[in-house]
């Protein structure tokens, strides 16, 4: 679920016919310029990161690094060896993925230093449940990273559910057993960034040097760090 629509669409192609694939390349053009030019225009500077999580990881990444290495980590539904929080410094590090693992119901008998949701509450049935879960699972004294979308189009993977402003947020976690006075949080977005996503068919990239300008009316990644 953290890992976004596009790979799930990338394993869908793998398993069409080459006229399904041909067919599907001509109608979502967004799909050539990644799969196609892409490689080429990584030799000219363009950047084929996500164009809404940039900022974010840029920030959260920052926040991992001060807690130092010494960390056991739990990443809920990761998606795969391909995520972000992987490439990290841990002491440890545990990937727990959906439908094997459902957050909503399922903890794990053991704690850890840190937790990472990335873009998974969104998909959630019971948000409250799994907050509640996380919370148990974390080590007195340990964090939650929680990452959301907001200002985007519906993403089933496998449904979408819920989306949350920074307060929103706070307020959820709060409820779930986390020290509201404990709860940083923060967001990142701008018009033309909402706009591309709405218009592509999978996530716009941030390609060559588009915007960076944080326009707080219109948030397209929201995060928190709750601290046990």
């Amino acid at each position: 679920m953290g890992a976004g629509n596009s790979r799930s669409s990338d394993k869908c192609l793998q398993a069409m016919s080459l006229p399904a694939k041909i067919k599907y390349a001509l109608a979502n053009p967004d799909y050539l310029i990644r799969r196609v030019v892409g490689p080429i225009y990584a030799h000219t500077g363009y950047d084929q990161g996500q164009w809404a999580r940039a900022a974010m990881y840029s920030v959260l990444f920052d926040e991992v690094a001060a807690l130092g290495c010494d960390l056991s980590v739990l990443e809920i539904s990761p998606g795969g060896a391909n995520s972000p929080w992987r490439a990290l410094r841990y002491r440890e590090y545990v990937g727990a993925d959906y439908p094997d693992f459902d957050i909503c119901h399922d903890r794990l008998d053991r704690q850890f230093d840190l937790i990472i949701a990335d873009q998974v509450f969104e998909h959630l049935l019971w948000p409250y449940r799994a907050a509640r879960n996380v919370h148990a699972m974390l080590k007195p004294g340990g964090h939650f990273i929680n990452t959301a979308p907001f200002l985007i189009r519906v993403h089933e993977n496998p449904v979408d559910c819920s989306r949350w402003t920074e307060l929103g947020m706070k307020h959820l976690l709060a409820e779930a057993g986390f020290d509201i006075d404990r709860i940083r949080t923060g967001s990142w977005g701008n018009l033309a960034c909402v706009r591309a996503n709405l218009v592509s068919s999978g996530w716009a990239r941030i390609g060559w040097g588009r915007s960076m300008r944080n326009q707080s009316r219109f948030p397209v990644a929201v995060w928190a760090i709750a601290k046990r």
